[in-house]
């Protein structure tokens, strides 16, 4: 095997346990600083059938648009700039852009848009910006951030004009765009409904998948314990053990599999079934905040799990990870966070990224 295949590039893990019911728990805050999510998985086990309630949080997920060929300088119009910065409306998220080759844009709730450009387009454009964090030794890339809520880009100042005039005219950047508002009613102004009436778009929704695990082994995991040192494996292991169970990889390290010799980490426990669901689409934090309280209310039931596992991931390809920290892709563009929930209303968060990336917050 060639050595530069067997190098692992570093990795970022961050860990964190807490109790949902502590005031100074910070759940919500995490999970509203990840913007651009692109996969739910859940696993539930001793669970065979998707229970209703979390059924029907799933399915009022909200809807979201694909829209095509849509310049950049549409979200400085002056209708569409009043409800950004007013509200906080809606995501935007380039599509089918890599973040490593291409021009790539992405428009927070905060009011920023976010430019990472190839050094020729940066060149061309006339924005200030700074080097990419992730150029290494040639600068080859440039981050440009705008603003859309400072009092220097209310439509006619001078500020404004110069910003559209190098969206508009030295290089307008357009792409397919990913759209997805913030709450319900967002759109009551018809900003969004005018922006699309003008191109063609598609509105998705977010697609649902589900199967059930029989007999395998799950490991035991206790609150107490989210270092693994003794009653519980480690973060890694669980990770890595969780990631295998959704490539539906072999974890029993049978005689007979030539693929994988991977084992469920100890201690560990056979359970006799487990409902993997994952769901897929553009989904805003807002939809995660409320699977994650329904989820607090598995428990109230009769059920013989003492864990369940929500697993969150972020667009590989998008230009910010939390927050508004620089993304970068490298071998993978990996970008995921993990809550462990418990019956006692504990909660181990696990945050990941790649080695171009901020530590997660």
């Amino acid at each position: 095997m060639s050595l530069d295949l067997e190098k692992c590039s570093r990795s970022l893990l961050t860990c964190e346990k807490s109790n949902f019911l502590n005031e100074q728990s910070r759940h919500e805050m995490h999970v509203s600083r990840h913007c651009f999510n692109y996969k739910i998985s859940l696993l539930l086990p001793e669970c065979e059938v998707l229970p209703v309630r979390v059924a029907n949080v799933i399915h009022s997920f909200s809807s979201y648009y694909l829209v095509r060929d849509l310049p950049v300088y549409k979200f400085l119009e002056e209708k569409w700039l009043a409800t950004v910065v007013n509200k906080g409306s809606f995501y935007a998220l380039s599509c089918k852009t890599r973040i490593d080759e291409d021009n790539v844009c992405a428009l927070l709730s905060s009011g920023q848009l976010i430019l990472s450009l190839d050094k020729d387009t940066y060149e061309q454009l006339g924005l200030e910006g700074r080097p990419s964090l992730y150029s290494h030794k040639k600068v080859m890339r440039y981050v440009v951030s705008v603003d859309l809520t400072n009092k220097s880009l209310v439509p006619g100042t001078k500020r404004y004009q110069q910003v559209l005039l190098c969206l508009k005219e030295r290089v307008m950047l357009r792409s397919d765009f990913l759209l997805t508002t913030c709450h319900p009613g967002a759109d009551k102004d018809g900003a969004l409904h005018n922006l699309l009436s003008q191109y063609t778009y598609e509105e998705c929704r977010p697609t649902l998948h589900s199967q059930t695990l029989k007999n395998l082994f799950c490991p035991s995991l206790h609150h107490t314990d989210l270092l693994g040192k003794g009653l519980s494996c480690t973060p890694n292991q669980f990770l890595e053990w969780l990631g295998a169970v959704n490539l539906n990889i072999s974890c029993d390290n049978s005689a007979a599999s030539f693929l994988s010799t991977f084992m469920c980490p100890e201690p560990r426990a056979p359970v006799s079934q487990a409902l993997l669901c994952t769901v897929t689409g553009l989904i805003p934090p807002k939809d995660v905040c409320r699977l994650l309280k329904e989820l607090r209310c598995y428990f109230a039931e009769p059920n013989f799990a003492a864990w369940v596992s929500l697993t969150v991931h972020g667009f590989v390809d998008s230009p910010v990870s939390w927050g508004a920290a620089e993304h970068g892709f490298f071998k993978g563009g990996e970008n995921f966070y993990n809550f462990v929930c418990f019956k006692n209303q504990d909660y181990w968060l696990h945050k990941a990224a790649g080695s171009e990336d901020a530590c997660p917050p």
